[in-house]
């Protein structure tokens, strides 16, 4: 099977400060991939990076076989910033209205996203409200939809969950499920430990270097633990 992402030897580097060392990464179709990690570790780094907002100071990287930045390659992918990147003036539909039209959807397609990304969010009922009478949680949730408007082939999310009540959290993983077992990609970063069981695949991410990686259960099995924090810390150089 042909990989849709693959993170080949990349180091990162804003001046002289080094956020990302030699990160190696590969993430099949059908996969939920989880990376995990502390805030500052460089997992937002690394996601910019993937989807193409970046380029790495070393290493390369290839999505769908395509390396990246490649403009033409964001048609395929979903991104979810950690940052809601929102237009507060206008409504919740026409956000995804706007942000559909940039993928080119037909009128009767873009009506079906719309309906399809705002019920996925439970966002129906409002999406005639204007953005800044949004809570933070709904922001989220507007984010994560417009993240899936265009049915990417690859789905980037930065901290999706945050701020999101856990029934809908529930909701949202559900259809992350369906997703992959449609044969998407799923990459998302989280430090969340519950979220982080549900993944195929997890890296773990410290200090900018990737420091173990694996299934859930294999890495429990590996450091011979029974959760994911102790294995993260033991991982780490944390505990003995």
């Amino acid at each position: 099977m042909t990989p849709s992402i693959i993170v080949n030897q990349v180091s990162k580097s804003f001046g002289k400060k080094e956020v990302l060392q030699d990160v190696d990464l590969t993430v099949v179709p059908g996969q939920i991939y989880g990376l995990i990690g502390p805030s500052g570790s460089g997992k937002t780094t690394l996601v910019k990076l993937i989807v193409g907002m970046d380029r790495p100071s070393k290493g390369d990287i290839r999505v769908l076989d395509t390396a990246v930045p490649n403009l033409q390659l964001l048609q395929k992918i979903g991104y979810m910033a950690q940052a809601d990147a929102l237009y507060n003036d206008l409504s919740g539909k026409e956000n995804l209205a706007f942000f559909a039209s940039l993928f080119k959807l037909k009128k009767k397609e873009q009506t079906k996203r719309i309906a399809y990304a705002a019920e996925l969010v439970n966002l129906t009922s409002e999406l005639g409200k204007k953005v800044e009478a949004y809570s933070g949680g709904m922001k989220r949730r507007l984010s994560l939809a417009i993240a899936v408007i265009q049915d990417p082939q690859v789905l980037v999310l930065d901290e999706p969950t945050v701020g999101i009540d856990p029934e809908l959290r529930l909701s949202i993983w559900k259809e992350l499920y369906r997703l992959k077992n449609d044969g998407k990609t799923i990459l998302v970063t989280t430090h969340v430990m519950d979220e982080a069981e549900k993944c195929d695949q997890l890296a773990m991410i410290r200090d900018g270097r990737l420091i173990t990686s694996g299934s859930p259960a294999e890495l429990k099995d590996r450091y011979g633990i029974h959760s994911l924090e102790e294995v993260f810390l033991k991982a780490g150089g944390g505990i003995k």
